[in-house]
């Protein structure tokens, strides 16, 4: 397994002989409206061409339909015939840019030796969550490689626990950049994160959704600085750069 993260929540995997683009943002730095008003968005640039990113993608996905996770650029740039997973209720949106085959995942999809399932996911609490929409997670299953949960955009709460727990995952994705939305997290911020690391030990971590958006309120730097005086190691927390491909071999057997 193969795991880029280009920037903020958009990843590039390698995984059961395919090559899937996930929650792709193209946008232009600061072309975007400022959430807090400390600085529009995207903040930062994408660490490579938009061509080099689509090179080799054969599959796309996409959590939901905020800019951050499917902007218009990605659409127009992202070629039509690739497929593209969504969550149900979100086909008509994605086929009206043009998309021709979307698929959504109700439960779970079959891709070859793959095994996509969908998981619960809260976009923050109370009525945030609800002013926010649906969201998901997905695992990633297939023969020689790693059981790989990505949480999607979402706080750490019961039904997430639970998912990953009944998962067994050996990587899991957070996003962990401590997104605020009326002064309420509506991703996992450090504390979040630490009791995610914390809670499954013998997973790795990856954090993504980091210094890219102007409500973000975790650095990279203050969340190794909290991982380190918790005692979880960098080997067990990935905070990758943009740009960042982590290659994941899979375990050994006990």
């Amino acid at each position: 397994m193969k795991l880029k993260l280009l920037r903020n929540a958009t990843l590039k995997l390698d995984y059961g002989g395919r090559t899937f683009l996930i929650d792709p943002d193209f946008g232009v730095p600061l072309s975007r409206r400022s959430f807090t008003g400390r600085s529009q968005n995207p903040m930062v640039p994408l660490p490579e061409p938009i061509e080099d990113i689509v090179a080799g993608v054969d599959t796309v996905i996409v959590s939901h339909l905020h800019a951050d996770h499917f902007d218009d650029i990605a659409k127009a740039r992202l070629p039509k015939t690739l497929p593209v997973i969504c969550q149900p209720g979100q086909e008509p949106a994605i086929a009206e840019a043009g998309f021709a085959a979307v698929t959504a995942v109700d439960c779970y999809l079959r891709l070859g030796p793959i095994v996509l399932k969908r998981h619960p996911a809260r976009h923050g609490t109370g009525a945030v969550a609800e002013a926010m929409g649906p969201v998901m997670g997905l695992s990633f299953e297939a023969p020689g490689e790693p059981t790989l949960y990505w949480c999607g955009d979402s706080v750490l709460y019961p039904p997430l626990r639970d998912a990953i727990a009944a998962t067994d995952p050996d990587v899991i994705v957070s996003h962990s950049g401590g997104a605020l939305w009326d002064g309420t997290p509506i991703i996992m911020d450090i504390a979040q994160t630490l009791a995610l690391a914390e809670a499954f030990p013998r997973a790795i971590v990856v954090t993504t959704h980091m210094e890219a958006l102007d409500h973000c309120t975790v650095s990279r730097a203050a969340l190794r600085k909290a991982a380190k005086e918790h005692g979880i190691d960098s080997g067990r927390l990935r905070i990758p750069a943009d740009g960042e491909a982590l290659d994941i071999p899979v375990p050994a057997m006990a």
